[in-house]
């Protein structure tokens, strides 16, 4: 490992001691091509599965069946009653036709994955709740017996580890609020008598009240089924108890929903004439209308369309705020999974909210003429959120390639490639955030700008925001102006058009003023997703000073005190969607014997929810925020509803499927696009995703004299470049989500690209 003087963002501390060459970067932008990366593992620029329309307001035929692979989590008893219960339809939609997404079946079974909790929780979790819902069980079937005995005579026996306490259990933490969703829909799907509760990230599950109430009125089974009936939050879908002859206990029954449930239900009782009895019947309302709304009155709410996204040299806001000035809708209707580089083509999922597919075909020619190009437009039943993807494929050129000093002959440079790239992809890189985080060439870097947010200092925060860099570009200009007038009007009529988020805050600096009011309704004209990215940046900033002051001062092994991602039941780490990993700090005994590696070492980023290292790195963060006197900051900004909980970040990436070549001069990229300046991969010619066949050979590809000819990567070449042309490098590779193609350059070449 080498640390060098830190950079300004960027510290120069790496992982592995071979010497790197110098190259330079997005010559063009068709030397560096990204493509997104769904949860699927699909390239955006492929059929995805979630390409298929999904309705989220579906549920079950019969809410307790399951599948054979799941009976392991169901109690002996709810086995017993499950096989014995004949599915019949207990829920439908009053609604004659079907919502958006909706298949018309009212009675649709969801992907039984969605409620898996083997694949959710892990087998180990899955067996300690399989253990105390049966004491659960248990107990309420023998009430002399309370169940705190019950579980402190097995934990005693056992010996496990079990974190039960007053008749609750801890499933974990889980920093990620989707998985935190998933979690709890999973457990009440398939135990309706708990209830699940967060405190911060951690799930706890305990026995619902309300569930004991109602089955003391209802049978346990339409109990049940009610409870799972709410949980699937379908508006105007009805369920309907089993008849019942007795008027005070429909009254009871009546009385118990209306009291615990009136917000979200209304019920009524019909008489079935033929069957000559009474039975409650109970309604889901809309929601946030009025309850005697027709149906047609819904009908053009929450239209969500999805399409692929191919710009070129546009920041993602600026494609954004000129594609919603063309649809005539808000910047913030349009979501997505992140942002992606300017300086390059990229293609990426997007979602635009109160948009027809037809009306955005319609436009696409006039995107066309501002570089962005859309494909695979269709209807979708929700946005996109931040971060739901798996990561990014890449496709760069490294162009004018040439040694360090001391290094004269082209033979060695290709020596010093081939170790490089196979350094970097055997043994990964820092996972530093990218220079792009903060604002590459800004005189005021964005994390300075997210200091100031997240100590409320909103006109101080505004006025880093508009310092201007030196020169006379138009936007320097009027930056400049607006800092010494303080006259937002003058300064956005010379702010040019391109540059959205700049114009957003002076249109709302000129309607509410520059004092601290003004300046808070300047930060909350941006989209939430462009506010939160400042305070993102500082605290970006940090992690990365901390990654550098880990490796300098414990060096390459995981050391007692470190964080690391423990799957629980599993000794590696499982990626994925359904893989939830658990942060467990490192014994010394777990030191001693080396029981984790580096790789799975991972460093918080900061926030309202993690905890710190229980080593010097974790007062190494305090001391940080001391510095910039954040020593008490709870990370909200309230004024600008802002939230941050923080989450874990690897110390250490890995590049996926890499492959490389070593081409002479002008020869390199010519591969890398197709003649609509695809890449060979966005186009499908060479699918390279994750699953993707990982045996093709990753030797030094070198071009001459218009043939090509693949290193084994043993020995050296005996290829001779002339000296009136340079080699170039070209990089095939996938990235996780997060992880920055940039970086791992720096990495492989010792030097910023």
């Amino acid at each position: 490992m080498t640390m060098k003087e830190e950079a300004p963002s960027v510290p120069e501390c790496y992982i592995s001691e071979h010497e790197g060459f110098y190259g330079t970067i997005k010559n063009s932008t068709r030397d560096f091509i990204v493509t997104e990366i769904d949860i699927h593992g699909q390239m955006v620029t492929k059929p995805s599965v979630s390409d298929v329309p999904q309705s989220s307001n579906i549920i079950e035929a019969c809410p307790g069946a399951k599948s054979e692979r799941k009976k392991n989590i169901i109690s002996p008893k709810h086995q017993h009653n499950l096989k014995e219960e004949k599915c019949t339809p207990v829920v439908k939609d009053v609604d004659s036709e079907p919502g958006p997404g909706q298949n018309g079946d009212i009675t649709s079974t969801p992907s039984q994955d969605c409620f898996d909790l083997s694949l959710i929780l892990g087998q180990s979790v899955c067996e300690e709740l399989e253990q105390f819902t049966a004491l659960l069980r248990e107990a309420s079937l023998s009430p002399n017996d309370g169940v705190e005995k019950k579980l402190a005579n097995q934990e005693s026996s056992n010996g496990s580890e079990k974190k039960m306490a007053n008749q609750e259990l801890s499933l974990g933490s889980f920093p990620d609020k989707h998985q935190r969703a998933n979690v709890h829909r999973a457990v009440r799907h398939n135990f309706p008598f708990l209830l699940t509760v967060t405190n911060q990230s951690e799930i706890r599950v305990k026995e619902d009240p309300d569930f004991k109430l109602l089955s003391g009125l209802v049978s346990e089974e339409e109990a049940e089924y009610f409870f799972r009936f709410i949980d699937t939050k379908m508006p105007n879908s009805v369920y309907t108890f089993r008849g019942d002859d007795s008027k005070e206990h429909r009254t009871a029954v009546h009385h118990f929903l209306s009291r615990r449930f009136g917000k979200l239900v209304e019920t009524k009782s019909f008489s079935d004439q033929q069957q000559k009895t009474t039975a409650i019947t109970v309604r889901l309302r809309g929601k946030g209308k009025p309850r005697k709304r027709m149906a047609d009155d819904s009908k053009g709410e929450e239209v969500y369309t999805a399409f692929t996204l191919r710009k070129e040299n546009l920041e993602t806001l600026e494609a954004t705020s000129y594609m919603a000035a063309v649809l005539g809708v808000l910047p913030s209707g349009f979501t997505y999974a992140g942002i992606k580089d300017k300086r390059a083509v990229t293609y990426q999922s997007m979602v635009v909210k109160k948009i027809s597919p037809q009306r955005l075909r319609e436009k696409a020619s006039e995107f066309e003429k501002r570089g962005m190009v859309l494909s695979s437009v269709r209807s979708v039943p929700e946005p996109l959120h931040l971060g739901r993807l798996q990561g990014n494929h890449f496709d760069l050129v490294v162009r004018d390639l040439r040694p360090h000093q001391g290094h004269d002959t082209l033979m060695e440079l290709d020596s010093l490639v081939q170790e490089a790239v196979e350094n970097v992809k055997v043994r990964g890189f820092v996972n530093y955030y990218g220079p792009q985080r903060f604002g590459t060439g800004q005189s005021v870097q964005s994390d300075s700008v997210g200091l100031a947010l997240l100590k409320e200092e909103m006109v101080a925060a505004v006025h880093l925001f508009f310092t201007p860099e030196e020169g006379d570009d138009p936007q320097s200009v009027a930056k400049r102006h607006f800092l010494q007038t303080d006259n937002a009007k003058e300064a956005l009529s010379l702010m040019p058009m391109s540059k959205a988020r700049e114009r957003l805050m002076l249109r709302a600096l000129h309607r509410y003023g520059t004092g601290p009011e003004g300046c808070t309704r300047a930060w909350l004209s941006l989209p939430h997703g462009m506010r939160v990215f400042y305070p993102h940046a500082y605290c970006s900033r940090v992690w990365n000073e901390a990654a550098a002051h880990r490796l300098t001062t414990l060096g390459h092994r995981a050391r007692q005190g470190d964080l690391v991602w423990k799957q629980r039941g599993e000794e590696g780490i499982e990626m994925g969607e359904p893989s939830l990993p658990q942060i467990h700090v490192v014994t010394a005994a777990e030191e001693e014997e080396e029981v984790y590696s580096l790789g799975q070492v991972v460093l918080p980023m900061l926030g309202s929810s993690v905890k710190y290292p229980e080593n010097p790195v974790g007062g190494w963060y305090q001391e940080r925020l001391a510095r910039d006197g954040l020593q008490s900051c709870r990370f909200r900004v309230t004024p600008l509803k802002l939230n941050l909980p923080g989450c874990y970040r690897p110390l250490l990436a890995i590049p996926r499927n890499l492959t490389y070549r070593l081409e002479q001069g002008q020869r390199a990229g010519e591969r890398q696009q197709d003649s609509n300046g695809k890449s060979p991969q966005a186009s499908g010619a060479v699918p390279q995703h994750p699953g993707a066949d990982t045996t093709r050979p990753a030797g030094l590809e070198r071009q001459k004299g218009g043939e090509s000819v693949q290193g084994n990567g043993e020995g050296k070449s005996a290829v001779q470049y002339p000296d009136t042309d340079t080699p170039s490098l070209t990089l095939n590779f996938d990235l996780d989500s997060s992880c920055y193609a940039t970086v791992c350059l720096r990495e492989v070449m010792k030097c910023d690209p």
